[in-house]
């Protein structure tokens, strides 16, 4: 049995009753034969587009590059997402035949293009490699982008001084614990609240081949705390310091990944071939560095979302905004928030994160009242 307390984006009751009708049925047996409700990037049918996988070490400008390339090849965007990491970056990009608007199905076409890609995605130093793929499957875009990057190791922090600086305030703080008494692996998170969160850990466990027997979540102010009663799928607890470590930083590297460094630009003008082409290109001659994207069709519109560091990972001051702002179009593009890790980091606390900080909620204390959790001494 599981219970969740839920809220919409603006923290009131959920009301609409279209999304609580599409929330049920989604849990429904038949949930995977549902079209998707959002309109951007998100679960993309087969018959409408192509999807094309991108791995590879970041760099100022790539994504600039990955656009050209696909603009030379006759490929209209359609929708993308973005997501990069100490030093990695990964993207589905949703692209349909200029002249067609078809998806492209062309086997030379589809090797034209994957050759082109992994080209300009080969970087000097990049020991990984680059990955280059293209589908035509159904796709959870946000959940394949966990897959993509947990498969390209991100969650391995670099040795050379060239990783993310996140600061240590915003970091989450993961602990795992055996209980011997019960089986189970005892798997605590706290970090800053925020959409998804919940997504994106589950579903991080799930693809480490762990299973959740019992969990609590717990929003409070700023902060969100997780416990999960874990055992892998053969059985066992974490049996091992290695994997112990593995799993905390495959949980940090979950919880940080979807959340970019940098300052929110968003764009929405008519959509057409070429635009993010074009877009990139600009913010790539101005020195700014994308560290997260957000692309989608909207009829014959393009909403996009970016954010842009310079290219040190620095923030970008405002003359340079400006200028790009003049350059693309006043109206057009528009500065919103930085990202949310950037707004309040979470205050500071004297006391040691425990399972005793955690029993907070009504879920907390049902699962104490059947045994699962102990109570602290």
């Amino acid at each position: 049995m599981a219970v969740f307390h839920v809220i919409d984006k603006d923290g009131n009751k959920v009301r609409d009753e279209q999304v609580i009708e599409y929330i049920q049925q989604s849990l429904g047996t038949n949930a995977c034969l549902l079209p998707s409700m959002r309109r951007s990037v998100g679960v993309k049918a087969a018959a409408e587009h192509t999807a094309i996988e991108l791995t590879a070490r970041d760099r100022p400008g790539l994504l600039s590059e990955v656009f050209a390339v696909l603009t030379d090849l006759n490929c209209n965007v359609v929708a993308a997402e973005v997501w990069t990491h100490n030093t990695r970056v990964a993207a589905v990009v949703y692209v349909t035949d200029e002249l067609t608007g078809a998806p492209i199905d062309d086997s030379e076409k589809l090797s034209m293009i994957k050759l082109q890609l992994c080209s300009v995605l080969k970087g000097d130093n990049d020991k990984r490699g680059a990955k280059t793929a293209v589908s035509m499957v159904i796709t959870h875009t946000e959940r394949r982008l966990h897959q993509m990057m947990f498969a390209d190791r991100d969650y391995e922090r670099a040795h050379n001084g060239s990783a993310e600086c996140r600061s240590d305030q915003l970091r989450p703080v993961v602990t795992l614990q055996n209980c011997v008494e019960k089986g189970y692996s005892v798997v605590n998170v706290k970090c800053k609240d925020r959409p998804k969160l919940l997504f994106d850990t589950v579903c991080t466990l799930t693809d480490m081949q762990y299973v959740v027997f019992h969990g609590t979540v717990d929003a409070e102010g700023p902060d969100a705390y997780q416990e999960y009663y874990i055992r892998h799928i053969d059985g066992c607890p974490v049996n091992s310091e290695a994997e112990r470590r593995r799993v905390i930083h495959c949980l940090e590297a979950a919880i940080e990944r979807r959340v970019p460094e940098g300052l929110r630009l968003e764009l929405c003008s008519g959509d057409r071939v070429g635009l993010l082409s074009d877009v990139t290109r600009i913010f790539r001659e101005n020195g700014l560095s994308v560290t997260g994207a957000e692309v989608s069709t909207r009829g014959d519109k393009a909403v996009n979302a970016f954010y842009v560091t310079d290219a040190a990972g620095n923030p970008v001051n405002a003359k340079t905004i400006e200028a790009v702002r003049s350059e693309i179009g006043q109206t057009i593009l528009e500065v919103k928030e930085s990202s949310i890790y950037s707004k309040s980091p979470p205050e500071e606390t004297g006391g040691k994160f425990s399972l005793g900080n955690l029993f907070r909620s009504s879920s907390e204390r049902f699962l104490y009242n059947l045994g699962f959790i102990k109570s602290p001494s």
